[in-house]
């Protein structure tokens, strides 16, 4: 009987010890490979693409065949470094600064209006000057108004529900980043901003009768806005852009041409003619274009299956954020899933003539530098979401393993 007692008193001291231990034991938890692996597909894909696509721009400039390739490169492994910075900052750390996020956004876009500041390119002064590369202050933006936003729902999330006043401050703060944007002149970034806050309050819970209220409200916003005489010939030709095919429709139809030439399979990597300065643009707003005549409809498929999936990991992880009573980081994933969906969606509809040519990147295939490294970074926040509730759940499971071991 004493030896038993003694081996119990040895084992529930050492349960003790572990149950002690429990809340700082490290669990190990991989990286979600359904967000992980979509994303670094697409990723070698736009690799792949920069490369092919850029070689006779690069050339005409007088510069080396690699020199986009190389910055591309260059980008991605820096917003890779942003991505791995979530390793150690919790999203807490983001909920306590989403406040001042409302201020920071709009400061950072009137900053680009600012002589000295901004950076005007094509007629749009969308950049800021950061030593010897300009950086594009809009797409901090869209990650600075996820984050607000999200913070905002999450201490609001009955209130949008039931009143309506909740719903509209939203909708205020994003018309108003919108009324700076088109200033700038950047109406398709305006419109992405407004739809990634729609969205987000949507998901919230919001009244359909508010919704409907508030899009009533920004359409007339919007079509007033694309009344600009450049903006009308946009949506002109796109309504039939082989009317005038050497001028305004000139960007459409020779994407089109390069869609068309692609057929099933493809003529092959790096045998697109059109990217051969009849495409403008070829390795930034229109190289979808030149994937889908490189590699055909089956290229296609690929790379939207490979957004499909990406985006709905995305929003998967919102759900299971809610369901452990995390709204800030729920919220926070649907934003971002938002964002990205919307972005290659409007993106690929250019490319393929069912949406007016706007000035878009495809998120992690196009060459741009602001757009990759804001990208990288909403994605390594989505990884760090995850990261947390796996790691929540291991700690609660070696705790009741630990508990149910001191019972015994």
């Amino acid at each position: 009987m004493k030896k038993i007692g003694k081996k119990t008193g040895i084992k529930r001291q050492g349960t003790t010890r572990q149950a002690r231990q429990s809340g700082s034991v490290a669990v190990p938890v991989r990286p979600d490979s359904w967000v992980l692996i979509p994303a670094l597909m697409l990723l070698s894909i736009g690799i792949v693409m920069v490369g092919s696509a850029s070689i006779a721009i690069a050339e005409s400039q007088g510069v080396s065949s690699n020199y986009y390739l190389l910055r591309h490169l260059v980008y991605v492994f820096l917003g890779m470094l942003l991505a791995l910075s979530f390793r150690v900052i919790p999203i807490a750390f983001l909920e306590r600064v989403s406040r001042p996020m409302l201020l920071l956004s709009a400061l950072a876009l009137l900053a680009v209006l600012v002589p000295g500041i901004g950076h005007t390119v094509n007629g749009s002064t969308r950049w800021i000057r950061l030593g010897f590369v300009n950086f594009q202050v809009v797409e901090a933006v869209k990650l600075m108004v996820i984050i607000y936003l999200s913070g905002y729902l999450a201490r609001k999330a009955g209130l949008v529900q039931t009143r309506f006043f909740d719903t509209l401050k939203p909708l205020i703060y994003a018309g108003f980043l919108s009324a700076i944007l088109l200033v700038q002149p950047d109406l398709g970034s305006a419109v992405v901003i407004t739809a990634i806050v729609a969205g987000m309050v949507w998901l919230a819970g919001a009244a359909w009768r508010h919704i409907l209220v508030l899009g009533l409200l920004t359409l007339p916003a919007f079509g007033f806005a694309a009344m600009e005489p450049y903006r009308l010939r946009r949506i002109v030709s796109f309504m039939d852009p082989w009317a005038d095919p050497f001028a305004s429709g000139f960007q459409l139809t020779q994407a089109l041409i390069a869609v068309g030439r692609g057929e099933l399979f493809g003529v092959g990597l790096g045998a697109s003619i059109q990217k051969l300065f009849y495409l403008p643009e070829a390795h930034t707003d229109f190289i979808f274009a030149v994937l889908a005549e490189e590699f055909g409809l089956g290229g296609v498929i690929v790379v939207l299956a490979l957004f499909l999936l990406l985006v709905t990991r995305i929003m998967v992880i919102g759900v299971m954020a809610h369901r452990l009573d995390k709204p800030f980081s729920g919220f926070l994933a649907y934003g971002i899933g938002i964002w990205i969906g919307l972005q290659a969606l409007v993106s690929v509809g250019v490319n393929l003539g069912v949406l007016p040519t706007k000035g878009l990147t495809l998120p992690l295939i196009s060459s741009g530098g602001s757009s990759m490294l804001m990208t990288l970074l909403a994605l390594g926040l989505v990884l760090r979401i995850k990261y947390e509730m796996d790691r929540s759940n291991g700690v609660q499971h070696v705790r009741k393993k630990v508990l149910r071991g001191a019972g015994e």
